[in-house]
């Protein structure tokens, strides 16, 4: 009896230990931004007991034995088996980092990009969000690289034109002149302007492992930051693990795109590389908009050793396309559709010459960024991360130049489907005659057909239509650097410099005599026209192909219409002190920076004049803190200043070397708070935020006297504009199970002006508009007028659906509303902002893979945007209103000059990953 009762007491001792020791912890990462990943199936091998992982990746599971193994899996990513042994006391496996399998690629994570660190959940007390690459390879689809980002709170991204790549975004109200945009940290803002051309990096999707949208000032450590918000996008990196993938897709109106990558892993000498090119072309789903694009991408690295490593990283996109680059009235788009509803695909800017499709708007560009990444751990606490740079980009945009008759090629009569007669043009400037183009056929000037664009120098106005090409070409080299110094457990220290210096090249060359003999330059003051001498006769017409080379000299080439060199030096330094304890994370940041500006001007002056460079200095201070109240709730707040330099323009007015007298800085000031909750299957944000900037100056194409006999055309200078941009932002993801999950937002904004503004005119000669003796300013009454070209209601709400184990469908419906038109604050008018008709987007997608075909996995995706196909305006470029009698469509006036967004489109992809 007492053998058997020590028996029983053996037994309940045994059990009790293994049922205390067979509970499993770990956390799971996403191994291209290394956030935690929710979602993502344990499964227990031995027992077959499975969990998933909640918001932070974390995970607890009871087990079978004290030892085995646990399977970790998750759409899209590369299944993982890791042991685990209780019985040595060891119950977490710790942190697992699970590979996205769209490029067989393990164990890659990515904790920063560049120098600029990626904000962190519940850590970094900004409203931030992050699309990972799964979800833009599955996603996206043939649309443009910045319509991922719409189903995100406060973001408004459109195709505009429609031509590839000619999209554009807005973060909170703002466009990208005012947001920064960066690659692995580098920014790509355009040195002079801050546009972000997306036709330059068409080829981002292809090579982004996330991107990241920091709203409002971000954590961004850039001398000088942006108004809206950050765009950061980190690319595939030299460490990938071996391997690679090849895919092509096709899609509506010709669309074809084929790729190629390859990784080599790390070698034993501790060299890495990894690989890609492709090539995209297709019609264009809008009329005329024929386009041929590349991306190409190299990374190489090296490790001599644990403290140092090296990357070396160069990507490129040369391309050329076809825009549409005006908006044209509702009525045109009705009067050539053929019936009572629009055509929503018609094309002003294009027709056929010899049965090809001819564009006077075609855009070419080759930008190729190069960069090398020193990272040096100098201690256990010290690390310092240095990038130099170089960007060289050339190309630029045709169109026309010079009339026949006193009237420009929009001007003239079209064909019936609304088309240029782009033949006919080619037949009256090479001396046939075109009845309803002139009464006359084109007189000879010297024996020549001679293209020009300045009438006063031939009578009989028959100076002919050239297709010329606008050029903004540059060179721009920067250096940025962080020295990271963790001073304490709680502190840590950052100081760092942002070091860049550019130069623009701004001219126009001869594309197209369309049937001229020759271009007659008209426009250089330093060579005055002379018909007996040949010296201003140019005969040589330039190609608007992909300009793959860009390193070759412009100087001998020929220049017409203008010329000018932009020169832009910018010194910049900043610091940062962040602290980190317990539940409580908080950052404070200063930056200040001088950017220095100048001109030169070699037609415009006699002679060819440079300016001294005018300095400007700016600068910036924020801070912010997040308090963890508990693992489901957290708080944020955040607050900054910012004196910011203006554009280039703002600098330099009227097209000229005349420096702005009331050149002043911009005054932002910023605030944000927000709400975080994390659960298991539910995660949520909240955010409250208003920006205020203050003393804006614009220059832009005006008319004095507008429709009398008076009128005036020029610019109008205006000084001191106000914004205001307050809002709140949701979004929420609810893992329903492992099969369903379900994701929303929702963000509402109240943008608008304030304070009424003086607007000052001058005349196409840069001189002031004089009436009795007093120059002539207006009274713009913008005090509470809209901020017009960003819907200021925006919601989404979409759902993935796992019907199998290799078959998922996915669906997402989009509304905008709130949405006015875009206009320069000289249109306003007593009625304040256009409103436009709100609209919603329902796009769907389905993807199926097969796991082992011929021992590796094959992909398959279909995406459906615009299912239901909707006929919407995306965005107007003129603010007129309705009167009484005039023509309406959905309410607004026909007259104003629209975008239609695109109707339904479709995509189909097939990867072979190996």
């Amino acid at each position: 009896m007492k053998k058997l009762s020590l028996f029983f007491l053996f037994c309940l001792t045994a059990l009790s230990f293994s049922f205390a020791q067979t509970t499993v912890t770990g956390k799971i990462y996403d191994g291209d931004s290394n956030a935690p990943l929710l979602g993502a199936n344990i499964m227990d091998v031995s027992s077959g007991n499975g969990t998933i992982t909640d918001f932070d990746g974390n995970f607890s599971l009871s087990v079978g034995s004290t030892s085995g193994e646990l399977k970790i899996s998750y759409v899209g990513y590369i299944t993982k088996t890791v042991a685990y042994n209780v019985s040595e006391g060891k119950t977490s496996i710790g942190s697992v980092t699970l590979a996205p399998d769209e490029a067989t690629l393990s164990e890659v994570v990515i904790t920063t990009s560049g120098v600029v660190d990626l904000a962190k959940d519940r850590k970094t007390p900004v409203a931030v969000s992050t699309i990972r690459a799964s979800e833009i390879r599955q996603k996206l689809g043939s649309q443009e690289f910045v319509e991922i980002l719409n189903t995100t709170p406060s973001i408004y991204a459109t195709k505009q034109g429609g031509g590839y790549g000619d999209s554009r975004v807005n973060i909170r109200g703002f466009d990208t002149q005012n947001s920064a945009v960066l690659i692995n940290g580098v920014p790509i803002n355009d040195m002079e302007n801050g546009v972000v051309y997306w036709s330059n990096w068409a080829g981002l999707s292809d090579v982004a492992s996330a991107i990241q949208v920091q709203r409002g000032l971000g954590s961004s450590k850039l001398a000088v930051s942006s108004v809206g918000g950050t765009i950061n996008v980190v690319t595939r990196s030299a460490d990938r693990s071996e391997g690679g993938f090849v895919s092509t897709s096709v899609g509506n109106n010709d669309y074809i795109k084929t790729l190629a990558s390859y990784s080599t892993g790390l070698s034993e000498s501790g060299w890495s590389g990894s690989f890609l090119f492709s090539r995209t072309a297709g019609d264009g789903y809008i009329d005329g908009t024929k386009f041929e694009g590349f991306n190409y991408f190299a990374s190489v690295g090296y490790q001599p050793n644990e403290n140092h490593g090296l990357e070396f990283t160069v990507t490129g996109a040369p391309q050329w396309h076809h825009q549409r680059s005006r908006a044209s009235s509702i009525d045109a788009y009705i009067q050539y559709g053929g019936g009572e509803e629009p055509r929503i695909k018609y094309n002003e800017d294009w027709g056929f010459r010899n049965g090809e499709e001819f564009s006077f708007r075609r855009n070419f560009y080759h930008k190729p960024i190069l960069s090398l990444n020193w990272d040096w751990t100098i201690s256990d606490a010290t690390k310092l991360t240095t990038t130099a740079y170089a960007s060289f980009g050339r190309g630029g945009g045709t169109g026309e130049i010079g009339e026949i008759n006193g009237r420009r090629q929009f001007a003239l009569p079209r064909t019936d489907n609304g088309l240029i007669r782009v033949d006919d043009i080619v037949a009256y400037n090479s001396g046939q005659l075109v009845p309803d183009f002139s009464a006359q056929p084109r007189a000879q000037v010297n024996g020549l057909y001679l293209n020009n664009s300045d009438l006063n120098d031939n009578e009989n106005n028959t100076n002919g239509i050239t297709r010329r090409a606008s050029i903004n070409s540059h060179n721009w080299y920067g250096v940025l650097a962080n020295l990271n110094n963790k001073l304490s457990d709680e502190l840590t220290l950052d100081f760092g410099i942002d070091l860049r210096q550019y130069k623009g090249f701004h001219y126009r060359r001869v594309n197209d005599l369309l049937g001229g003999d020759a271009y007659q330059q008209t426009d250089n003051r330093n060579n005055p026209v002379d018909d007996a001498a040949l010296s201003n006769i140019f005969f040589e017409t330039y190609d608007a192909d992909q300009p793959w080379w860009v390193f070759a000299d412009i100087d001998d080439e020929e220049k017409i219409d203008y010329y000018n060199t932009g020169l832009v030096n910018w010194a910049g330094a900043f610091g940062q002190l962040e602290y980190t304890k317990d539940n409580i994370s908080a950052f404070v940041q200063g930056a200040v920076s001088n950017q220095g500006f100048a001109r030169e001007e070699f037609f415009g002056t006699t002679p060819a004049e440079k300016t001294d460079y005018e300095n400007i200095l700016g600068g910036n201070i924020k801070g912010g803190i997040n308090w963890n109240i508990n693992n489901n709730h957290n708080v944020f707040g955040n607050a900054g200043y910012y004196s910011k330099q203006p554009l280039f323009d703002a600098v330099y007015i009227n097209f000229s070397n005349q420096l702005n007298p009331d050149l002043v800085n911009e005054q932002v000031v910023g605030f944000e708070l927000g709400y975080g909750y994390r659960s298991r299957n539910f995660r949520a944000n909240v955010n409250l935020y208003r920006t205020s900037w203050a003393d804006r100056f614009e220059s832009v194409s005006a008319t004095f006297n507008e429709d009398t006999p008076d009128e005036i055309r020029g610019t109008a200078n205006i000084l001191g504009i106000t914004q205001v941009h307050m809002g709140i932002e949701a979004d929420a993801r609810y893992r329903i199970n492992e099969f369903i999950g379900v994701n929303g937002m929702i963000s509402i904004g109240d943008w608008q002006y304030k304070d009424d503004v003086v607007a000052t005119y001058f005349d196409n000669n840069q001189e002031p508009v004089v009436i009795d003796g007093e120059s002539q300013s207006v009274l713009l009454p913008l005090d509470g007028v809209k901020v017009g070209d960003a819907a200021q209601f925006t919601a989404s709400l979409g759902a993935d659906v796992k019907l199998y184990k290799s078959l998922q469908v996915d669906a997402n419906y989009r509304f905008a509303d709130n949405l006015y038109a875009a206009f320069d604050a000289s249109d306003v008018s007593e009625d304040g902002a256009l409103k436009l008709p709100s609209y919603g987007l329902l796009d769907a997608g389905m993807s199926f893979s097969i796991p082992s075909f011929l021992g590796e996995k094959m992909t398959f995706r279909l995406n459906i945007n615009n299912v239901l196909d909707e006929v919407y305006i995306s965005e107007s470029d003129t603010n007129r209103f309705a009167q009484e009698g005039d023509a309406t469509y959905d309410g607004i006036a026909t007259s104003n000059r629209v975008y239609f967004g695109f109707g339904r489109t479709w995509n189909a992809s097939l990867r072979f990953d190996f």
